[in-house]
């Protein structure tokens, strides 16, 4: 049972830069799915470049969901994500990097306490917010990158108003582990795609993105202008960061990024397919997940 219409969808994880994208794509129009976005920064209107968000062209061959949702300003979180996959009906796809957003799509969302908005401005005060929390959530802050200050935040906060860690809360859930047509792809290569991807983002505007942000009005006080690259180029912008560090900057934390999601997928107990066995891989998964031979599109 998945507690939605339409039975299992396909699902697509993996690392940053590792061509989920495509294969997604592919599968969607060959089956007549849509596709939903599982990426948490892809929401954000005027965030294109720096967060591969497809294009207008690619756009136009399914249909996608999970895309300009809204401002930089504004927050989307997990429980809003599993409404919206939960409201597309019929064959989908799931697609993205953002392992949170799976888990609750996948497990639910455990029952923990609403924020404290007094507490939680108290929390982002703090120097060196995974140091504070690996003292007392260990297990959360090892899935967590220094610099994911949302969830950081988030962790302390439990903390402090419960005395238990995040992470206990999670183990003690009762997880309700939806039926899932899911395909780890990863590629052997990806740190080094990895680094020229940012280098393709960076000829491609990412700089003048992030400079129309600014202008719009969309600081560092916005948590996506705080995350991968945007945080960086920001930086620089302001005199604070030559650009080349920035860039270098950039594909250190994207590489550190997809370690940490590649930790995450091992602990669901998939195995990596590459290349070639990757598109093999989510061609037999679409199979079973949308029911049978896959239709003559090509």
């Amino acid at each position: 049972m998945t507690g939605e219409a339409g039975g299992a969808p396909l699902v697509i994880l993996g690392p940053t830069a590792a061509g989920k994208s495509a294969l997604a794509l592919w599968a969607a129009e060959r089956y007549g799915a849509a596709l939903v976005s599982m990426d948490a920064m892809q929401v954000y209107r005027g965030m294109d470049i720096g967060t591969a968000k497809p294009t207008a062209a690619e756009r136009a061959r399914v249909q996608h969901f999970g895309i300009d949702l809204i401002d930089p300003d504004q927050a989307f979180s997990a429980a809003e994500f599993r409404a919206l996959a939960d409201s597309v009906a019929g064959p989908k796809v799931l697609c993205g990097g953002t392992t949170f957003y799976y888990r609750a799509w996948r497990q639910g969302l455990v029952a923990a306490p609403a924020g404290d908005a007094a507490l939680r401005a108290e929390l982002e005060a703090l120097p060196d917010l995974w140091e504070q929390l690996r003292a007392v959530d260990p297990v959360l802050a090892a899935r967590l990158h220094p610099n994911d200050r949302l969830r950081l935040v988030r962790g302390l906060e439990v903390w402090r108003l419960t005395g238990t860690a995040l992470s206990a809360l999670h183990a003690a859930d009762p997880k309700e582990q939806r039926a899932a047509e899911a395909v780890w792809v990863d590629r052997e290569d990806l740190y080094a795609v990895i680094d020229r991807r940012v280098e393709a983002m960076m000829a491609a505007g990412y700089l003048a993105e992030v400079e129309r942000l600014l202008a719009a009005g969309w600081g560092e006080g916005c948590k996506p202008m705080q995350t991968l690259g945007y945080r960086h180029l920001t930086a620089h912008l302001q005199g604070r960061m030559a650009l080349a560090d920035a860039v270098r900057q950039t594909q250190a934390d994207t590489r550190e990024f997809a370690r940490k999601q590649r930790s995450f997928l091992r602990s669901l107990k998939l195995q990596p397919v590459t290349g070639a066995a990757a598109a093999r891989a989510v061609e037999a998964a679409a199979a079973r997940a949308f029911g049978g031979a896959s239709p003559d599109r090509t």
